[in-house]
């Protein structure tokens, strides 16, 4: 049942976005679109609620209560970025905005966007633990809950390595590409010419 609720959650997740900026950009109705928007995290307390209700009517701790934490725990620390990501798109294709400016490509700039990416995921890890540890004190007996103990140590696991990525970007940051010859020229500069005679 819990799987099913993630995925429900998921499937919901996507819905009430597409919804809320359909309202917004189509339908012109700004504040009803928002109010719409504003719902998802509605849907997590349901999946935290069902959880809880699962595991106080003594269903053994598992692997579907760990994966219920991290994907809260995942929405809590990206759900607020992507929602943002495509209203920027929306507004530009539907409401005229101008396009989202991207992530940048090169050097510092693009690691310090990486570092805040990774802080969404230091967010989802810590949110997912709190989770995990209360679920632990609710079931009240550690030999029941060593599943759930695992999921924390995966959930820092992927924070970890995510770290690692991240911090790659800080300690071998890509260059941007040098200009040749015929981009001079698209450019409007002229090759230098050399006298031959």
């Amino acid at each position: 049942m819990i799987v099913t609720l993630i995925v429900v959650c998921e499937v919901g997740f996507w819905v009430l976005l597409a919804l809320g900026l359909a309202l917004r950009y189509l339908a012109k109705m700004r504040r009803l679109g928002a109010a719409v928007l504003l719902m998802e995290p509605l849907l997590e307390v349901v999946l935290l609620v069902v959880t809880a209700i699962d595991l106080r009517n003594g269903a053994e701790p598992s692997w579907k209560h760990g994966l219920a934490a991290l994907y809260i725990g995942f929405t809590v620390g990206h759900g607020h970025r992507t929602i943002k990501w495509l209203d920027g798109h929306a507004a530009h294709r539907f409401g005229g905005a101008p396009r989202p400016v991207g992530p940048p490509k090169y050097g510092m700039a693009r690691a310090r966007h990486e570092g805040g990416i990774w802080l969404g995921t230091l967010i989802a890890g810590a949110v997912a633990t709190v989770l995990l540890q209360l679920a632990v004190w609710y079931v009240g007996d550690a030999s029941r809950a060593v599943s759930l103990r695992d999921w924390m140590y995966a959930s820092w696991r992927a924070v970890g390595i995510h770290g690692l990525i991240a911090l790659s970007y800080a300690l071998w940051p890509r260059k941007a590409p040098a200009q040749d010859t015929d981009t001079d020229r698209a450019g409007g500069r002229e090759p230098v010419r050399v006298d031959r005679s």
